[in-house]
């Protein structure tokens, strides 16, 4: 790797990372020694890259720095041309929209020699199951998730039972064939998660929520950690 692409390649490492890297942690993942990490570093920082750290500790790239947003590689545009394909072929109308204008904006901008890469990729997403009919406005969804901001659904089991939901929305997953909605429930007093093509009606609600949709969300995401490993460590019955 040239010493370009590999100072590039460790702002990069350092911008996607939530918490402090070590050397060792960097040089494992470019392939090079702690020496170079080190050196690189210390080039990067007298460019007034705005990194924190020192050695032994980690580093971390202090927020409000960033790179030219085409500075992209090869294998940086088929991951986002392949996410925009399975996207474009089972989100909501909008997204899909917007996934497929994504690939134009990328074929319009990136260089020349990369322009194939984006017409011609060498990956696809496979064919999408049909996607269950749904009534529920998700752009309208997406936006409340991200102002915090309360749903009360009108909703409709697998044994056909309709139930009234004041929920705190803050994730919508994608699956193949449906989409899956999860908040929390205030008549459970805990996580819940409802399909979108279940849902009979929506009442968008002015009420925010306290916190903030992430917390949720790593709360969520930790729950389920416990449980995964819970299952993970009961003995067979």
């Amino acid at each position: 790797m040239r010493r370009a692409d590999r100072l590039f390649q460790i702002i990069q490492v350092l911008r996607r990372s939530s918490k402090p890297l070590t050397a060792d942690a960097i040089a494992a993942e470019l392939e090079t020694s702690k020496r170079t990490i080190y050196r690189d570093i210390a080039t990067l920082m007298g460019q007034r890259v705005p990194i924190r750290g020192e050695a032994g500790l980690g580093y971390v790239l202090e927020g409000g720095f960033d790179l030219p947003p085409l500075m992209l590689t090869s294998d940086e545009i088929e991951a986002a041309v392949l996410g925009a394909q399975w996207v474009a072929g089972r989100a909501d109308p909008a997204l899909a929209r917007a996934a497929r204008d994504l690939v134009a904006k990328i074929a319009a901008t990136v260089p020349e020699r990369l322009r194939p890469v984006v017409l011609e990729p060498a990956v696809a997403s496979p064919p999408s199951w049909k996607v269950k009919p749904e009534t529920l406005d998700m752009p309208r969804v997406r936006a409340w998730i991200h102002s915090g901001r309360k749903l009360t659904l009108q909703y409709r089991d697998e044994q056909e039972r309709e139930t009234t939901r004041t929920i705190w929305p803050f994730l919508v997953g994608y699956l193949d064939a449906t989409r899956l909605l999860v908040g929390w429930c205030e008549m459970r007093a805990d996580f819940r998660t409802f399909r979108t093509d279940r849902v009979v009606d929506a009442e968008f609600l002015e009420d925010r929520y306290p916190g903030r949709p992430a917390v949720l969300r790593a709360r969520w995401f930790a729950a389920r950690e416990a449980e995964m490993k819970a299952a993970r460590c009961e003995p067979p019955q």
